[in-house]
């Protein structure tokens, strides 16, 4: 993050609310739970790139570049489509790494970034090594997750923030003007991880607003207090904010003190700053704080998992025909096998839609059932995505400890994969779609296995309804 910002700057206010989903969202999407142990990794990376090239990663120097090649060799290999932008500045060339993911809808683009240098004095690990390693892991968990995006998702590390912006800028200001209108919501994350932290929500972007009270929700929804702040031209948001496009994102604060109230609020130590090694040498690897990362980025998560299924008015997500037969259940178990009395009309657990699903478990008994179907995938199809809604009832009252699961496999001749496990702990009142990527299965004919199994005691019932297979 560039400059300083002074404290009657910040413009506070402490925010409440209630989880809400990102609005024409059609369904709530289950929000996904990054793994800080993997962001600090690629800290840990930053770190070494830094010792092994001067002691940091600033625009124009060996570290900088390192940093660019090996963010972008992570991309390529997770399947994004990446590019290094390369542009000058008065400290020497520098570089924008930008990774799309090559699936969704092209005219409506959700994107998220971060500023990958340093400055000259020190490895900038806060700053802003936690931002470029959370956006990095939400991308690369993205990847790895088998979700079907809506909309078509991009990702940015920025280069020469500290010398004014300059990457952000260059990016935006060289995108023609019809691709620049593409772009319907960027998220930007400058020091998510500060050492005496802060929760702050942007709140400099009227256009923004509607992504800053989803991020102010799912906080709360996890029992963080947040505020809001306006970060003025400090971060790279502003390039997009400039042209009109809707901005938001978190911070956890740079070189300004922590009141008491934060402290009591936040924990901490009040009167001193946020992050004590804002711009100095010690903004290394010991200067974080893991907490305050892993909420950050699980916030990150929410936002990418549920813009990307956002309705900018592109219609239903990606589809088409659809391979499963009776996949709604309404013939009863017909073209479905597997354990008898799964498949059923029966009143006590709602379909969907129709009168019939499958219901597995709910017997308060160690038992296991299943249900699946066999389908074959053409060789020729260029995506193929298996999505079903499902409905968790559990009489387990456990916060913390899985008794009954239900797993949704692919048999591929002799292999299973087990694309996705449920248990007791997401439990819920509504039904909600889950979508996977099996194009990796095109050209075979595999089944299709929803696999239940329930202990001794409490009942949950795993309901499965309008199961699909679609290609194009």
């Amino acid at each position: 993050m560039r400059r300083s910002l002074s404290a009657g700057a910040l413009g506070v206010a402490l925010v409440a609310g209630v989880l809400g989903v990102p609005g024409n969202i059609a369904h709530a999407v289950e929000s996904p739970d990054i793994s800080v142990t993997n962001a600090k990794a690629h800290l840990d990376q930053f770190q070494s790139i830094a010792t092994a090239n001067g002691g940091n990663r600033y625009t124009g120097r060996p570290g900088y570049k390192a940093s660019a090649d090996w963010v972008k060799s992570k991309l390529d290999a997770a399947g994004y489509t990446t590019t290094l932008q390369q542009f000058n500045t008065s400290a020497g060339t520098s570089y924008n790494v930008i990774a799309e993911w090559p699936h969704g809808d092209a005219n409506h683009v959700v994107m998220a970034g971060s500023h990958l240098d340093s400055v000259s004095s020190g490895p900038g690990i806060n700053d802003n090594g936690t931002g470029s390693a959370g956006v990095l892991e939400v991308a690369l968990a993205y990847a790895a997750s088998g979700q079907t995006a809506r909309n078509r998702l991009r990702f940015g590390f920025w280069g020469a923030e500290e010398l004014g912006l300059l990457g952000s800028k260059y990016y935006v200001n060289n995108l023609p003007a019809a691709e620049r209108d593409k772009i319907e919501l960027y998220l930007n994350f400058d020091m998510i991880g500060s050492p005496n932290p802060g929760y702050f929500v942007y709140n400099d972007n009227p256009a923004g607003n509607s992504a800053r009270d989803d991020l102010t929700a799912y906080f709360t929804s996890k029992s963080v207090q947040t505020e809001y702040i306006d970060v003025q031209g400090r971060s790279d948001h502003a390039a997009f904010r400039s042209l009109g496009i809707a901005t938001a994102g978190t911070f956890t604060g740079a070189e300004g003190t922590k009141t008491s109230a934060q402290a009591a609020k936040w924990g901490g130590t009040a009167g001193q700053a946020y992050d004590p090694c804002y711009h100095r040498s010690c903004d290394n690897i010991n200067n974080l704080n893991l907490t305050a990362l892993d909420r950050n980025i699980d916030a990150i998560g929410h936002m990418i998992w549920n813009y990307a299924q956002k309705d900018y008015g592109s219609g239903p997500p990606p589809g088409g025909s659809n391979l499963l037969l009776n996949p709604g259940f309404e013939s009863g178990a017909v073209n479905w096998t597997g354990t008898s009395g799964v498949v059923t009309n029966s009143s006590s657990k709602p379909a969907r839609s129709g009168s019939y699903k499958a219901w597995l478990q709910g017997n308060g008994s160690t038992s296991t059932e299943n249900t699946g179907q066999s389908v074959a995938i053409p060789a020729a199809a260029t995506a193929a995505t298996l999505s079903f809604w499902i409905r968790i009832d559990s009489a387990e009252t456990t916060s913390s400890v899985v008794y009954d699961t239900l797993k949704v496999q692919i048999v591929d001749g002799g292999t299973t994969t087990t694309l996705a496990t449920y248990s007791n702990l997401n439990k819920g009142s509504a039904y909600v779609e889950k979508t996977f990527n099996v194009l990796a299965y095109k050209g075979k004919t595999v089944t299709v296995k929803f696999l239940g199994a329930e202990d001794s005691s409490l009942q949950t019932s795993f309901v499965v309804d309008d199961t699909a297979l679609t290609v194009p």
